[in-house]
């Protein structure tokens, strides 16, 4: 018995974490919901699930949002020209960003409709809505509300410009380097940085695999990026900083110890 006390206490120990590390609200969630449902109710188990999914959707959707501007960020404002890649970054509560880098991200989508009315700018990981230092795995930067990652443009085989994505995550589809280009991916790994490409297995699928990045697209999202006063830092793979001729200090290499970004951009303000 006392094994078996032991394993369920190890085992709601890592949910727990699991939850915590993911949503940064979930496992506080989880706590709560035994509080509330005691094991010695009827079917305490279903009804445990149906009270933490109903609590975390009201704490995510409802609270959170409220309270998130008492630690400095806000929940990202999608509109017409700004929107989350998949459902799973709002649910997850990856979408809080200072209120400095909100106002970055609504010019640089405005200056993209300007030029393609149907366009939009979409983002991937951006933060979690308390506390700096408080890592979103498995990032090593956004902890303070300032960083987010954005997708490259895509067309279709036509030509086309498209919002859709490669991948269902954002991730993990990337823009290889030509024969001439530099492969910071090899150098990388030779070095022994293993996980430098680790996020080719973090895709979630692939459905539009035929879409090629839009060159001249992405790369005007990045000049308007770096046209905001308060952009300190850009992060894309040296191969497309070269490719796009595009010539600025604030584009900097991210380091072997992080992994490649020939798959999305991530800025970040001042």
């Amino acid at each position: 018995m006392k094994i078996k006390y032991l394993f369920k206490g190890v085992l709601h120990l890592l949910i727990f974490i699991f939850l915590t590390a993911t949503t940064q609200i979930g496992g506080i969630v989880y706590v709560i919901t035994f509080l509330l449902v005691s094991y010695k109710v009827s079917k305490y188990k279903l009804k445990r699930t149906f009270v933490f999914i109903t609590l975390y959707f009201i704490t995510s959707f409802l609270i959170v949002p409220k309270v998130a501007p008492l630690f400095g960020r806000v929940k990202i404002e999608n509109n017409k020209n700004l929107e989350a890649h998949n459902f799973i970054t709002k649910l997850f509560n990856r979408n809080y960003i200072t209120p400095k880098l909100q106002e970055v991200l609504t010019a640089v989508s405005l200056k993209m409709k300007i030029e393609s009315p149907t366009l939009k700018v979409v983002y991937l990981d951006a933060n979690f809505p308390f506390f700096d230092g408080f890592p979103l795995l498995p990032h090593l930067s956004h902890n303070d509300g300032k960083k987010i990652d954005i997708s490259f443009i895509y067309q279709t085989k036509k030509g086309i410009i498209s919002n859709l994505k490669p991948s269902n995550s954002g991730y993990g589809i990337f823009v290889t380097p030509l024969n001439n280009e530099i492969h910071q991916t090899n150098i990388c790994k030779k070095k022994g940085f293993w996980q430098y490409d680790y996020t080719k297995y973090a895709t979630l699928g692939s459905f539009n695999s035929t879409l090629k990045i839009s060159e001249k697209a992405t790369k005007n999202l990045i000049i308007h990026i770096l046209k905001e006063d308060a952009i300190s830092k850009i992060f894309i793979e040296p191969h497309l900083k070269n490719r796009f001729n595009i010539r600025n200090s604030k584009i900097r290499f991210h380091g072997c110890g992080a992994v490649r970004h020939d798959d999305h951009i991530h800025f970040q303000v001042k």
